[in-house]
């Protein structure tokens, strides 16, 4: 993945897929940690851990991840801003309807962009409060965590719109579903070019960092869109 072209390495033991049920801390240690030290021996590239766990969140950092990658923003676990804060490590804020066995469940926003900027400036507002240094945050806008098909695409469309924020944008689109609906495809196979098609659109928009199953033909594509419109990807 690094020689493909990949920046950051994510690195989780528990499953944030619709209706994916938890797992225990033990569990998720005895996954994560061994890999996490393993890829720091063999590269420098930045590694993430994605947990909602402030033990795994922990463990992980001392084994060699510099990023926090939590799909609940600090909610899950009311000791994840004090490991934030104490090992001066950035932090990845998605947002995302309830948990991910119920997210799914009739979704609903009165505005999507409206509501989750109004969630962002909250919990930027509980990390800075907390000790978290406000250039040290990402955010995600949980593309299909607790979002419809037009919820997706909305958000797409108006990524540009969380730039009043000032903060690095992360976007995660690799296979969804979304793809599949757009597509009427049941695989996510087949879901390659819909994923560049989506990252391609939302780097224009903005994005900066691109959570991918498929590295070497996103970053190959990224890249010459960079190129092209004269942005760093």
């Amino acid at each position: 993945m690094v020689a493909a072209g990949a920046g950051i390495i994510d690195v989780g033991g528990e499953s944030t897929r619709p209706g994916a049920e938890t797992v225990s801390a033990g569990e998720e240690l005895e996954r994560v940690i061994p890999v996490i030290e393993a890829i720091a021996a063999d590269s420098r590239v930045p590694i993430s851990v994605d947990t909602g766990k402030a033990a795994v969140a922990h463990a992980a950092l001392k084994a060699g991840a510099g990023i926090i990658n939590d799909v609940t923003a600090l909610r899950g676990d009311a000791d994840m801003v004090t490991v934030a804060a104490e090992t001066g490590c950035s932090v990845c804020l998605m947002h995302m309807l309830g948990e991910p066995r119920t997210m799914q469940e009739n979704p609903h926003y009165q505005d999507v962009i409206g509501d989750i900027t109004a969630f962002f400036e909250e919990r930027i507002d509980f990390a800075v409060s907390g000790g978290v240094r406000r250039e040290n945050l990402i955010l995600d806008p949980g593309i299909g965590f607790g979002k419809t098909r037009e919820h997706n695409l909305e958000i797409l469309r108006r990524l540009d719109e969380f730039g009043s924020l000032r903060l690095p944008l992360m976007i995660g689109v690799s296979r969804k579903s979304f793809i599949g609906m757009i597509m009427e495809d049941g695989g996510t196979g087949g879901r390659l070019p819909g994923t560049i098609a989506a990252n391609l659109l939302a780097f224009q928009k903005g994005a900066r960092i691109f959570r991918v199953h498929d590295v070497a033909e996103n970053f190959q594509a990224l890249k010459v869109a960079a190129a092209i419109i004269g942005n760093n990807p």
